[in-house]
């Protein structure tokens, strides 16, 4: 699995702080539905948390820039996590990477790095698309794993993602449509679909 590809890797470099936090953001919005399931499944964990500490991190890029203590909600987020040497479900893997692109956009607002942010989501999404490949189907050659259809539109979604940051101003209007773009219509990275009901 090569993405994000050098050329991608650019695009995120030549990104502001916030343009780079909002791709990580939109990224971590569409794997959410992954996160849920897993939940509700098994549970374990509270999808309405994690959802809240993702509203947190669209507020901080808005322009109120509310006060947050992120290294609380980091704190707090290491509960929500599924603890993957108890649970080796692949939905546990799944959900876990949610929480841990939801630590990524945590330690980049602390630390000041978002644009690793940005690139470390990228590749957990990538990574999470390619491991629902390799488990459902059985294919792991790089060349197939880039051609399979879940791909290509994790490929293609990140593009417009990026794009759409890349065009968009962080006023109220440009980051609702930012998310709303990020929620996909309810359809995670790795075509997981959830009902209307469930917490978005």
């Amino acid at each position: 699995m090569r993405f994000p590809d050098s050329a991608t890797r650019t695009r995120i470099l030549a990104l502001s702080a916030d343009q780079a936090l909002g791709v990580a953001a939109g990224m971590t919005e569409r794997m959410l539905p992954n996160y849920v399931l897993y939940a509700d499944v098994s549970g374990t964990g509270d999808a309405a948390r994690i959802r809240v500490m993702i509203d947190l991190i669209w507020e901080q890029l808005g322009p109120s820039r509310a006060t947050i203590d992120f290294e609380r909600q980091a704190e707090k987020l290491v509960a929500l996590e599924p603890d993957t040497d108890r649970d080796e479900s692949f939905g546990a893997r799944l959900a876990l990477d949610v929480t841990m692109a939801l630590a990524s956009c945590f330690d980049g607002l602390q630390k000041a790095e978002p644009h690793q942010t940005a690139l470390e989501a990228l590749r957990l999404s990538a990574g999470g698309v390619a491991r629902f490949i390799e488990y459902s189907e059985g294919e792991s050659e790089d060349d197939s794993l880039d051609e399979h259809p879940l791909m290509v539109d994790e490929t293609g979604f990140a593009e417009a993602l990026i794009e759409a940051v890349e065009e968009t101003r962080f006023d109220r209007e440009g980051l609702k449509r930012l998310r709303r773009l990020a929620r996909n219509q309810g359809v995670s990275n790795i075509g997981l679909s959830l009902d209307d009901d469930t917490p978005a």
